[in-house]
């Protein structure tokens, strides 16, 4: 077992004392055609794993999480062991019961576990709460989440005892759940087994010791020649031990994905959910069919979002703003009052309130843009620090620059931050102006108030209040364009026949 975080023998405040999170991460999900590990596949933004990893620490800490992994495991680390979980590694994947063996070690000081697929990323909290308590409630040592959808065929049915077995589920006197005799997967259904609805989700609840007590006696009896942790309910059963079904009404929530359809159809579900979430909370966004807006991207009330936007990432904005169309931002924090126009590209940057940018204007990695900012059409900044009114209204490249508050970057000007070998910075005082055309070759700095002539290459330091002008200087000869023209007028054959045969291309040359 490998650590993400540090070890905790005890579930911290707001969690479950003595529960476990286990979540089956080591598929290799065969049926969608791809070498990148099942869980690793993202919706909303973020990868299968990560959406489930979320709603489980709702319910238990990071350090109480279990994420067994195998296909492909050194990377399904690396993508989630910032989220402070711990795994166990299932070098040989022989199926979702030799999953839990391979972590029996890690879980055996737990009264409880939980165990989740990590490929059902629209599991909520509520849904892991509910278990729990339900669990809990009945002292069962088992307990399943089952669903009656319209069309069960490709998942596992459960089993009542036969007093129970055409059960529609209706209300009962007894306030103890059905038990479940056992859970039988598609391909092992008899035939008067086939006509039953009721259908296991693979989401459960375990009595830690009476789970590992028995966890021995799994079989590969089944057409895959695995160790099946759905075998466990027929287990449970035949040894006296109860093991109930708590039905959920919203099943959708509970169902992965198994195809690269499934997996697009479950992310316009998610994107769906969260431009529900921001209209809600009083964002208007026009046609939010045609946005792509991340899960964990947050919108204060009073902004609107036009048609075609895309919201990625950790974005952050906030009230009254406006986004119009064929803008996209990741994870970008704007301010209020932001206006960003129309096919701009913003990345991993902040823009202060009252800011406006674009049309066409592109932030880069690690832009700060302070407040009351004009960044205009076709205007490109990286790692560049915009203070308070400043304006660059035009076909500019900011790059590595310190621009002070006030200053004026007029239409073309460049700041060459790159030798071929180096990336240097270009500081820029308050109040300062600098004309079009100009290129700034850093290192360099100018001072506050300073002016730079249009059309000038600065390569030295200009000082605080001076003027700067580094260009050919003008020649002007009067008289030399009218005293040309009367010179090819006297070269021109004074036939106008003549004259237009001059014009015609020497078929000899």
């Amino acid at each position: 077992m490998t650590d993400g975080t540090q070890s905790v023998a005890e579930t911290g405040s707001g969690s479950h004392p003595k529960l476990a999170v286990v979540i089956m991460a080591a598929g290799k999900g065969t049926r969608l055609k791809s070498r990148r590990p099942k869980v690793l596949h993202e919706i909303g933004g973020k990868p299968l794993l990560k959406h489930v990893i979320a709603a489980a620490t709702h319910i238990a800490d990071p350090g109480d999480i279990y994420a067994v992994v195998g296909h492909q495991a050194e990377q399904v680390k690396a993508a989630v062991s910032s989220t402070g979980i711990r795994f166990v590694d299932q070098t040989e994947q022989r199926g979702t019961g030799h999953a839990i063996q391979s972590a029996s070690h890690a879980i055996a000081d737990y009264e409880n576990i939980l165990v989740l697929s990590g490929d059902v990323p629209l599991i909520q909290p509520e849904d892991l709460t509910a278990l729990w308590k339900f669990h809990q409630h009945h002292n069962a040592a088992m307990t399943l989440v089952s669903a009656e959808p319209e069309y069960p065929t490709g998942y596992g049915r459960i089993i009542h005892p036969p007093a129970n077995a055409n059960s529609t589920g209706g209300s009962t006197a007894s306030t103890e759940p059905e038990e479940v005799v056992a859970i039988v997967e598609q391909k092992m259904l008899a035939p008067d087994q086939l006509s039953l609805r009721e259908i296991n989700l693979g989401l459960y609840a375990f009595r830690t010791a009476t789970l590992l007590a028995h966890l021995g006696t799994l079989t590969t009896d089944n057409p895959h020649g695995e160790l099946y942790l759905t075998d466990m309910a027929k287990v449970l059963h035949s040894a006296g031990e109860k093991v109930i079904a708590l039905k959920t009404s919203e099943p959708d929530r509970l169902l992965g994905a198994n195809t690269i359809a499934e997996l697009v159809a479950l992310d316009a579900t998610l994107r769906t959910t969260t431009a529900n979430r921001l209209m809600a909370a009083g964002v208007t966004i026009f046609r939010p069919e045609t946005c792509v807006i991340d899960a964990e991207v947050e919108v204060a009330a009073d902004t609107i979002i036009e048609p075609f936007v895309q919201l990625l990432g950790s974005t952050r904005i906030g009230t009254d703003c406006r986004i119009r169309s064929y803008t996209v931002i990741e994870n970008c924090t704007l301010g209020d009052n932001v206006l960003v126009r129309q096919s701009c590209m913003l990345a991993d940057s902040t823009v202060g309130d009252g800011s406006q940018l674009g049309p066409f204007s592109r932030l880069r990695m690690d832009c700060e843009i302070g407040e009351n900012v004009h960044i205009g059409n076709f205007v490109e900044a990286k790692k560049a620090k915009l203070g308070k009114g400043v304006k660059a209204g035009h076909l500019a490249y900011l790059g590595d620059a310190e621009i002070g508050e006030e200053t004026n970057i007029g239409a073309g000007v460049i700041t060459c931050n790159y030798d071929g070998v180096q990336k240097h910075i270009t500081h820029i005082g308050k109040n300062a102006f600098i004309g079009s055309d100009s290129t700034l070759v850093a290192p360099l700095a100018v001072g506050d108030g300073a002016y730079i002539g249009a059309g000038s290459c600065i390569t030295k330091d200009v000082a605080a209040g001076a003027l700067a002008v580094a260009r050919a200087r003008q020649v002007a000869k009067s008289g030399w364009a009218s005293a040309r023209r009367v010179r090819q007028k006297e070269q021109q054959s004074p036939s106008g026949e003549a004259d237009r045969i001059s014009l015609l291309p020497d078929p000899a040359k």
